[in-house]
């Protein structure tokens, strides 16, 4: 059986070998590049898209139009996390807040009729390491899952192709059964 790939966009995040281990372990390959340097189409080498969290704001548009250029072309599973959804979200018209500083687990209350939270409960604990928050859902997503500082906590493509956790999913085990819920949607 041949396994499935994924793009992981290296946005600076400080964990991307404790990311691209998550996927390998949910049975996919990875391949990791820079934001700066991403291919125009993905033309079948990859089966899902994975945008890293950064240190980058998100509202760098000229920077990350490549990016954004690829997910909106690219027939593939995207999933972008914390500063990755918030790359998403701003490229869509959402606005980022700043808000208290989270770093460590935090509970958030999930949309469990989505398939991404299908091996999980209705509250999971995650992973947070930021001070941006999307404050709502930008047009053409929606909200499907909120913690305390974070009305939208996970968000969705209208389509259902384009997901994105404002949390760090790479840690805690809700983190990776959420993931598994991910490449389901791709493997």
């Amino acid at each position: 059986m041949t396994r499935s790939r994924v793009l992981v966009v290296n946005n600076g995040t400080l964990s991307l070998k404790q990311l691209r281990s998550r996927f390998e372990e949910l049975g996919s390959d990875t391949e990791a590049v820079d934001a700066s340097s991403v291919p125009a189409r993905v033309d079948g080498r990859y089966q899902a898209i994975v945008l890293s969290g950064t240190k980058v704001r998100a509202y760098d548009s000229t920077f990350y139009k490549p990016l954004i250029d690829l997910v909106t072309t690219a027939h593939v599973p995207v999933f972008g996390i914390c500063g990755g959804m918030q790359i998403l979200a701003v490229a869509a018209g959402g606005e980022l807040a700043e808000g208290p500083q989270r770093v460590g687990g935090y509970e958030a209350q999930v949309d469990t009729e989505e398939p991404l939270f299908t091996y999980v409960k209705p509250t999971v604990t995650v992973f947070h390491r930021h001070t941006l928050y999307l404050q709502a859902a930008p047009a053409g997503y929606r909200s499907i899952g909120r913690s305390q500082h974070a009305p939208v906590e996970f968000l969705r493509s209208d389509d259902g192709r384009i997901h994105g956790a404002q949390a760090h999913l790479e840690f805690r085990k809700d983190g990776l059964e959420i993931l598994r819920g991910f490449a389901q949607l791709y493997q």
